[in-house]
């Protein structure tokens, strides 16, 4: 969604995963999986429902409206190529993906990772040995022809 800071994507993407996970989305765990302050989360809650994208009332459950849901939805799908892209193609480990992905899926434009998830499913679809080969994971005592 156009004009929500990396903060506030962080926020909606956190409020989406609380909302599934626990049926719910509460400040305090809002706080604990951000690893901010509980005051900062009230000032972005404050922030996202004025935005009309949650239903926010102090000490109540937050949850996402149909526009918050949408712009939530995005993020993860954005995070989640990216994740998959890092770890299926550049053969990341999960946890720095996990980490590359959260930084990446804030800056790079929608056409940039739409492109790297289809040459993802290119490479993966084309030659797992080429693929092996342009990620370094072959070594040289793998394969003769090197």
């Amino acid at each position: 969604m156009d004009g929500l800071s990396a903060s506030q994507e962080d926020y909606l993407e956190v409020i989406f995963h609380l909302s599934r996970n626990k049926r719910q989305a509460r400040a305090k765990d809002i706080a604990q999986a951000l690893k901010v302050s509980r005051a900062s989360v009230t000032e972005a809650l404050r922030g996202l429902s004025k935005r009309e994208l949650i239903n926010y009332a102090p000490y109540e459950a937050v949850s996402l409206t149909t526009r918050g849901r949408k712009a939530a939805l995005d993020v993860v799908q954005r995070h989640q190529a990216l994740k998959n892209f890092f770890i299926r193609i550049l053969a990341v480990d999960e946890e720095l993906a996990d980490q590359g992905a959260c930084r990446v899926e804030h800056a790079a434009p929608p056409e940039i990772i739409k492109r790297l998830t289809a040459l993802g499913l290119f490479l993966e679809k084309k030659d797992k040995t080429l693929l092996a080969e342009f990620t370094g994971s072959l070594s040289l005592t793998d394969d003769k022809r090197l």
